[in-house]
């Protein structure tokens, strides 16, 4: 580990010395991952993006990149462009980066199953605001916002999110 790594822990997510209240999947975490189980995969996870509503908020690192209402994120085993951002309209099952709630205003990609996705092993694991402490994600991590804005000021592209085995249950 390095001092830049961010680390899942049973009390939360470290980073820089601060241990951040966070929340994660329903399904808890998981060594073996598949798609819509709504668990937290187990590894090492490199951060290899940034996205924000522009609309919403200032950019928040020089690395961010804005979405906007046509930007999705392909969910749907069926589709060449799985576990990747396309446009919208897109044929395929998806979710939506601009939606009407604040949860994704502010995201941190990880490269997990990414970018050449094995079709059914997950997509989409973010690093976003919770809906509320304590309320599971679909898979993610989720954090107070002021957090996740203090972390993602901080984080490069040498950054990991290392979820331990040891949580695995």
């Amino acid at each position: 580990m390095t001092p830049t790594d961010m680390v899942l822990t049973p009390m939360g997510l470290r980073f820089m010395g601060h241990v951040f209240p966070c929340t994660i999947g329903r399904g808890g975490v998981r060594s073996d991952k598949r798609e819509g189980d709504g668990a937290t995969p187990v590894g090492t996870h490199r951060i290899v993006g940034c996205l924000y509503r522009p609309d919403r908020m200032a950019r928040p690192c020089d690395w961010a990149v804005p979405v906007g209402p046509r930007d999705l994120w392909s969910d749907d085993v069926r589709d060449d462009d799985y576990n990747l951002m396309v446009r919208a309209p897109h044929p395929f099952s998806h979710e939506s980066l601009c939606r009407a709630d604040p949860l994704y205003d502010l995201v941190l990609l990880t490269d997990w199953n990414w970018p050449r996705a094995e079709k059914g092993r997950g997509s989409a694991i973010f690093i976003h605001r919770w809906r509320a402490p304590g309320r599971p994600t679909e898979g993610c991590i989720g954090l107070n916002p002021v957090h996740l804005r203090w972390i993602v000021e901080r984080v490069g592209f040498q950054t990991r999110l290392i979820v331990p085995e040891s949580l695995a249950g």
